[in-house]
């Protein structure tokens, strides 16, 4: 059984994209908005490990954690925007077992999960999966190499072009959106231009599709992109 993750984020951008990070690793997932609905889901026994925010609407992050240990000891990483030692220690002395500031980068809170796990015994539940190789066709994919061949010719991707490409493998035959590619590819904070997705993706089809004469990479209008497996 793999394990559940709740994520207490009020800012629906964040959330989201801290949701498909972690059903890509393999986890389930479960959301609230605010600090009362976090605290009843963390009570309710479903959740393995809480993600949870210190700024929230109804109880903050601290509030939730205080109330959260009175009658529970599942594990606690809290999120917060601002870099306080007082706020840190705060956590800590609560009963928090980690603590990470905004931004972050989403590795890092992944092994930090990871850790949190193992140090609960927790870590074996969560559902193993060979990710290293991705194909469709005579497209490979390696992701430890960073290499990507067509027929056995190597294609050289930049990093962003490797990472688009990665995200639609691993989400073949699913439709995904411009906006949740571009979480995916560019992060939650990126600022700048809205279709530099598409951008890339002309990229990519100059390299694959003009290069092989394959269509590779296909278009929903009006929805976004996605790679299906070769009939």
């Amino acid at each position: 059984m793999a394990v559940t993750v709740l994520i207490v984020e009020d800012e629906e951008k964040i959330g989201r994209f801290l949701e498909l990070e972690l059903l890509h690793e393999g986890y389930e997932v479960m959301k609230a908005a605010d600090g009362r609905e976090g605290l009843e889901k963390a009570q309710s026994g479903k959740a393995d490990l809480v993600v949870l925010d210190v700024m929230l609407p109804e109880l903050n992050g601290f509030e939730v954690l205080r109330r959260l240990r009175k009658n529970s000891d599942i594990p606690v990483i809290m999120l917060t925007a601002r870099d306080e030692v007082m706020d840190k220690v705060a956590g800590l002395d609560g009963g928090a077992d980690d603590y990470m500031t905004k931004p972050f980068a989403i590795e890092e809170l992944l092994a930090r999960i990871r850790l949190v796990l193992k140090k609960r015994g927790g870590g074996a539940s969560v559902t193993g999966q060979d990710k290293n190789q991705l194909k469709v066709g005579k497209l490979c994919m390696d992701v430890q190499r960073y290499e990507v061949s067509y027929d056995g010719k190597q294609v050289e991707l930049t990093h962003r072009e490797f990472e688009l490409l990665k995200v639609l493998l691993e989400n073949k035959n699913i439709v995904i959106s411009r906006d949740t590619l571009l979480e995916k590819v560019c992060g939650y904070d990126y600022m700048g231009e809205t279709n530099i997705i598409d951008v890339y993706v002309r990229y990519l089809r100059s390299k694959l599709d003009d290069v092989f004469q394959v269509k590779i990479i296909q278009t929903v209008r009006g929805v976004g992109y996605c790679i299906k497996d070769e009939n």
